[in-house]
């Protein structure tokens, strides 16, 4: 087997598995309700992480020299 091959079967099997489990969590209604808890809860740090990360991504693309506002 390659590792070309290798990467290919893993990521069908990984993708096999996340749709198996995005199956099972929308059958069942507790687990939606727990699931939209959990992205609720998650939606604020996880915008304030993607912001941090693109301004930071803008300053270090400024050029030498550059000053910041």
């Amino acid at each position: 087997m390659t590792e070309q091959h290798a990467r290919v079967t893993a990521t069908a099997v990984m993708a096999a598995a996340a749709i198996g489990a995005a199956v099972i969590v929308l059958r069942s209604p507790s687990l939606r309700r727990m699931v939209g808890g959990l992205v609720k809860a998650s939606a604020a740090p996880l915008s304030v992480y993607a912001m941090r990360t693109v301004h930071d991504a803008w300053e270090a693309s400024a050029p030498p020299g550059a000053r910041a506002v």
